[in-house]
């Protein structure tokens, strides 16, 4: 699926809070498609609590267990959240999604591996970073 349209973001958003997204379609970009327009249109469901909830049942939907090696990863949710709410309110309001997603996807937190300039990879993979937010332990988040 391309994610070039705000109706295929809304899509796919939907699909995943009612667990129908397939596996294949929850990408890097999904995951960031999904949340800008969770914080644009959803905020309720866009809480670090609501976000767990909702991620740990699409993966269990999806048969993706969430255990201390793999699924919901709480510190990277976070991150993620605050790295789209940034992008999302640096472009404002009217700017279509699909632009905000491109443009978020061309920076630096585009990357799958962004994440590991902010934290060692032993702290952000181990189980405490998993289940609960850990701070970053190399340099601060830039928002």
């Amino acid at each position: 699926m391309t994610l070039t349209k705000d109706d295929d973001i809304a899509r796919l958003a939907r699909a995943m809070i009612d667990c129908t997204l397939p596996k294949a379609e929850w990408t890097h970009a999904g995951h960031f498609a999904a949340a800008l327009w969770l914080l644009r249109h959803r905020p309720d469901l866009a809480e670090y609590d609501e976000m767990r909830r909702l991620i740990s049942r699409y993966n269990e939907a999806t048969s993706t267990p969430n255990t201390d090696d793999g699924g919901y990863h709480h510190s990277i949710t976070i991150a993620s959240l605050r790295a789209a709410a940034h992008h999302l309110a640096a472009q404002g309001p009217d700017t279509p999604l699909h632009v905000v997603l491109a443009r978020l996807m061309a920076s630096m937190q585009g990357r799958s591996d962004w994440l590991l300039a902010h934290w060692h990879r032993e702290t952000l993979f181990s189980a405490a970073a998993r289940r609960d937010w850990v701070a970053p332990d190399l340099a601060p988040l830039p928002f």
